[in-house]
């Protein structure tokens, strides 16, 4: 089941990444990354790995997303500066959005670097106290803290200068807002996964045990 885990958890960190660079208005007031519709389903899957299989799994799934993303930045860049085929008519197109893909792309190694590991830090603490009772707790306000300096990193460094200050603050809000409720709307999956991964440990020890009394 982890190993299913951290296959998501990275393939959906990279469609969030190339899913920025479009901005969405909902209504007026409400603008966000067209990425935040993929990224908010990233916070179940840290927070399950983190409840089932430890501090250590969770930040070894954090840094292989780091790592991906560094792999994708380099791609990017490679691929832009590639020559084109001659016949190739989208050039300009192509580096339109993956120059902006690389800043975002940027943006977003900083911003779930922090955001990440304060994360998973706020979740530990939280059950170093409360043992493995108040998952709800622990779901929710490790993500709500973290996603805090998530989206004010992630925002300033991937669209500053690219739209009037009070349009940049506007989105880090609304944004922040979106994934607030989405971290709230998550917590019924988070113990459904937490549930699943529990029944695989139990059905995993059983079969060992089976082994050793065999053998």
């Amino acid at each position: 089941m982890l190993m299913y885990l951290n296959g998501a958890f990275v393939g959906l960190l990279i469609l969030s990444n190339i899913l920025a660079v479009k901005l969405v208005s909902i209504n007026e007031w409400l603008v966000l990354p067209a990425a935040v519709i993929v990224y908010v389903f990233t916070f179940p899957i840290t927070d399950t790995i983190a409840e089932v299989y430890g501090k250590r799994a969770a930040r070894q799934t954090v840094f292989a997303g780091f790592i991906t993303q560094l792999a994708a930045l380099l791609f990017i860049s490679i691929a832009i500066y590639l020559p084109a085929a001659p016949f190739f008519e989208n050039q300009q197109a192509f580096e339109e959005i993956f120059s902006a893909g690389f800043r975002v792309t940027l943006a977003s190694l900083v911003s779930y670097f922090i955001s990440q590991n304060l994360d998973v830090t706020i979740f530990h603490k939280l059950k170093e106290r409360h043992g493995t009772s108040k998952l709800w707790l622990r779901n929710n306000a490790s993500t709500m803290t973290s996603q805090l300096a998530d989206t004010s990193i992630f925002i300033t460094i991937a669209f500053y200068g690219t739209m009037p200050m009070g349009a940049l603050i506007a989105m880090i809000i609304s944004q922040y807002v979106f994934k607030w409720l989405a971290a709230a709307l998550d917590t019924p999956l988070v113990y459904l996964l937490v549930a699943l991964c529990r029944r695989e440990q139990r059905a995993e020890d059983k079969l060992v045990a089976l082994k050793e009394e065999r053998a």
